[in-house]
């Protein structure tokens, strides 16, 4: 696939990176025309998605997609964290 892309998202604790790739984890693992998926965890406190597409149609799609599952983890965790004080 000639078009690659690779997210990644630093956390300020190995527990916060641990959420994200489980949340992650089923949607990479599914077959998508056109586009995939891997999951890295180069450390602790880091998560990487890395996307392989076909076009760049496939690519801003993968892109978007998974930028907003990030987001919504995070924002979930804050929201999470909030209730907990």
């Amino acid at each position: 696939m000639p078009w690659r892309a690779t997210i990644s998202v630093r956390t300020p604790r190995p527990q916060l990176a641990d959420w994200i790739e489980r949340s992650l984890r089923p949607e990479a693992a599914r077959e998508v025309p056109r586009a995939r998926a891997e999951l890295r965890r180069p450390e602790d406190e880091r998560v990487e998605v890395v996307i392989a597409a076909q076009d760049s149609g496939a690519m801003r799609a993968a892109m978007n997609t998974y930028l907003g599952w990030v987001h919504l983890t995070l924002a979930t965790a804050r929201t999470a964290a909030g209730r907990r004080k």
